[in-house]
């Protein structure tokens, strides 16, 4: 019988803990753990072409599954480029396992070929990161890693000399127990507080982060009772905005509606699972309440009058039998009438774009929204095109909505179409990427026609850094090293086996768009739109 190794009890343990997929490049200190996922064949190993877009695809697919995910890199450069995607998994709450191999134990201290030191790479976006150095520690290790990028929601990094990798595994192997963690309850005088303070309000508002998945109806039955309008943040918008006449929109660069006259205009504010970073939206001079399953998140952003640490769905369920309904309809009307004007003012964008020569994002937009599935997963690129996106694509209760909302890295959706695309093959997944993001990760088309991914990339081509430009203007600054020299990506996509199709004019775009979403297969659309656009 041959021994088992230390790569054996890595991938054991993985798939024991649910992960299905590895995302990353081969090669040198990964070869043990390489070859060990090959004879085993319980976890795919998917082979990007950057392992950034390794940590972001992981990340996409944890987020929508909820189950850790894995990524890989080799040693030095290999999980050098790791960092960005992890920072953006560890600030999107994706539940991943980060393996960074290593040079030759031997080796280390003495300025090696590829040296690095993983434990201060990692450190500041991971939630667990720890070097193994003998076999001895890896059963303890591996599961710490696992139950901390479970139960804290990030990730986990662990630092492996390629040598312990290749050694035989020690110590008696266990059927391993991972905890999902429960849904964490109030205090029942917090519960009691907040109703006190909700029944004596004239005027509430509620502001709803990705803390409130799985809480929509409870949170829409407190709106009705109340009548609150309830404004979201990107994060939030998936799953608050659907079918709920409440909704007032979204404040920030990527706002519309009556978000911004609701949250300033009310007697008190509701912060419903939201960390959402930009302090200067807040308004001053409202008394303001936060609800946060992460009790470090309270009060950080703004000032508050009460905290409460408590999964939102599980509080609102407490607390609306104490809440007394409300008959003034008032501060909900105003925020509602706004956000029907603000409405009615990008629906007439749309209407003048279709008789101009150049493209709008707008229209673009709103033809994607039009013909996309309404259970499509949304993998969305930081710029300009995600405030289109946040204006024009319409949530449904099927719809998911993923992005570097946090973080704000360029890049990523096309790696995260990836991990959707894996995780449901099913479903349509749909790529809204800007042309200098395409300029940084072009490679993963390889990856998409490589698998044969059914992707739909949309490219917003403006041929400049378009949110930049914007930036600029507002600080009033000259535009400078913004222009983009692009080639027609269509062909491009073409010469790799996917179906290219590029759209110069206005009259063009329907019918390209629609085209896309019928054809079967990897589509990109490359839509040379208008660069002049901004919010």
């Amino acid at each position: 019988m041959v021994a088992q190794s230390v790569a054996d009890v890595f991938v054991a343990e993985m798939a024991a803990a649910g992960i299905r997929r590895m995302y990353g490049i081969v090669g040198d200190s990964l070869n043990p753990l390489s070859d060990a996922l090959r004879r085993s064949g319980s976890i795919e190993f998917i082979h990007v072409r950057h392992e950034e877009s390794a940590a972001f695809a992981a990340g996409a697919e944890a987020q929508l599954s909820g189950l850790p995910v894995a990524c890989a890199g080799s040693s030095g450069p290999g999980h050098v480029h790791l960092v960005n995607g992890l920072y953006d998994c560890q600030r999107s709450y994706a539940p991943v396992l980060a393996l960074a191999s290593m040079i030759p134990t031997a080796t280390h201290g003495l300025g090696y070929f590829q040296e690095t030191h993983p434990q201060l790479l990692f450190r500041d976006c991971s939630c667990y990161n720890e070097h193994v150095a003998s076999p001895q520690q890896v059963p303890h290790m591996l599961r710490h890693a696992l139950q901390s990028a479970i139960s804290r929601r990030g990730v986990a990094v662990l630092s492996v000399p390629g040598d312990v990798l290749a050694m035989e595994a020690v110590g008696a192997s266990q059927a391993p127990q991972y905890v999902f963690p429960e849904p964490s309850r109030p205090h029942s005088d917090s519960v009691h507080k907040l109703a006190e303070a909700i029944n004596s309000a004239k005027s509430v508002t509620l502001y709803c982060g990705s803390g409130c998945q799985d809480a929509a109806d409870v949170i829409l039955e407190l709106a009705r009772k109340i009548k609150a309008p309830v404004a979201y943040a990107w994060r939030g918008k998936q799953w608050i905005e659907p079918e709920n006449p409440y909704a007032v929109g979204m404040i920030g660069f990527v706002g519309f509606g009556g978000a911004t006259y609701a949250i300033h205009q009310c007697e008190l504010l509701l912060l419903l699972g939201t960390d959402m970073p930009f302090s200067g939206l807040y308004p001053k001079d409202v008394l303001k309440i936060q609800v946060d399953v992460r009790s470090e998140h309270l009060g950080r952003r703004t000032d508050i009058a009460m905290g409460i640490h408590a999964d939102v769905g599980v509080l609102v369920q407490e607390v609306l039998p104490l809440v007394h309904e409300k008959s003034s309809t008032a501060h909900l009307e105003s925020a509602l009438q706004q956000t029907q004007t603000s409405r009615d003012t990008l629906q007439q964008a749309i209407v003048e774009g279709i008789k101009g020569e150049k493209i709008r994002p707008e229209a673009l937009t709103d033809a994607i929204n039009k013909y996309a599935a309404r259970d499509a997963i949304f993998t969305i690129d930081t710029g300009l095109n995600s405030i289109w996106a946040a204006r024009y694509l319409h949530a449904t209760y099927e719809r998911r909505f993923l992005g570097s909302f946090t973080h704000g890295s360029m890049g990523s959706a096309l790696p995260m179409s990836l991990g959707a695309q894996l995780l449901h093959p099913e479903r349509q997944v749909v790529a809204l990427c800007g042309d200098g993001s395409m300029g940084m990760c072009m490679g993963e088309l390889l990856t998409i026609a490589q698998y044969k991914l059914p992707v739909k990339i949309f490219l917003y081509n403006n041929g400049c850094l378009g949110f930049i430009n914007y930036e600029m203007k507002l600080e009033g600054y000259s535009r400078f090293a913004t222009e983009l020299v692009n080639p027609d990506f269509a062909r491009i996509a073409q010469t790799i086996g996917m179906t290219g199709i590029r759209v110069t004019k206005t009259e063009e775009l329907e019918e390209a768009v629609k085209r896309a979403f019928m054809t079967e297969g990897a589509v990109f659309v490359d839509v040379c739109t208008d660069p002049e656009r901004m919010p």
